[in-house]
């Protein structure tokens, strides 16, 4: 998930970049955000980038806008999920692993096109334990890759921490795959195929 304080100006980045344009996703109405989604194709096609911002069509939200966005200068990926077979079950897994993903709530927008998906999810972990993925459950929606995306390709993706044993650890609990190599800071990185060579997310 690619978190910017301009959403517009992020797309156009990610476009100017990548020689792809993203597709608009909807407006998480109340939340204040709305979003734009890549596909990534091939050997990923089950995964996909979200691209989130403020809405610029929405008024200012009662609360903080999520994945602590109203305090961003610049893009930047702050979290990641998976989409396990059936949340609850590796959420009880996970908890006697030692690993709570947190409680389930949830969530729904509407696409540009007035439909409505609805889906369950996880907290999402900012900071250093933005390594640990959230998890996310689309019921009967058809999860954003089957929904004919424009796609650009994912070359590698991996994390960095101080101490990556302790990441490892939680990552296995949720049997979720993520190279985290020793770094000075905890943050992931994303390589893409672009127009003119790789392109970095971070």
């Amino acid at each position: 998930m690619l978190a910017a304080p301009d959403l517009a100006a992020a797309v156009a980045q990610f476009a100017e970049l990548t020689g792809v344009e993203p597709a608009p996703g909807g407006h998480h109405v109340g939340v204040g955000t709305a979003n734009y989604l890549v596909g990534f194709g091939g050997a990923h096609r089950d995964a996909y980038l979200e691209i989130i911002g403020p809405d610029p069509d929405q008024p200012e939200p009662e609360q903080a806008r999520p994945f602590g966005i109203d305090r961003l200068t610049e893009s930047r990926l702050v979290t990641w999920g998976i989409h396990p077979g059936d949340l609850d079950e590796l959420r009880a897994a996970a908890r006697a692993r030692g690993c709570d993903p947190g409680p389930v709530r949830a969530m729904s927008r509407a696409t540009p096109d007035g439909e409505l998906l609805r889906w369950r999810l996880t907290q999402a972990n900012l900071g250093d334990s933005a390594l640990v993925p959230f998890l996310i459950d689309w019921g009967a929606t058809p999860p954003p890759p089957g929904r004919g995306l424009p796609e650009v390709g994912l070359l590698r993706f991996e994390a960095t921490h101080p101490r990556p044993d302790a990441v490892r650890s939680a990552l296995a609990a949720l049997g979720a795959e993520l190279e985290v190599r020793p770094g000075n800071r905890a943050g992931l990185t994303a390589l893409l195929d672009g127009r003119h060579g790789p392109v970095v997310l971070s």
